[in-house]
């Protein structure tokens, strides 16, 4: 008896966290707007 498949597991891209942040340019420009702010969490 063949298994069926059930889900196709999606890779989600990392949308919150400093990681994800420093990957794009845009998330470059939000750390660096949060650290002249003197923000004291930069990316949760």
């Amino acid at each position: 008896m063949e298994r069926l498949r059930t889900t196709k597991g999606t890779k989600k891209a990392r949308k919150h966290g400093f990681l994800a942040r420093r990957k794009t340019a845009n998330g470059r420009t939000v750390i660096a707007r949060r650290r002249a702010k003197n923000r004291k969490r930069i990316a949760q």
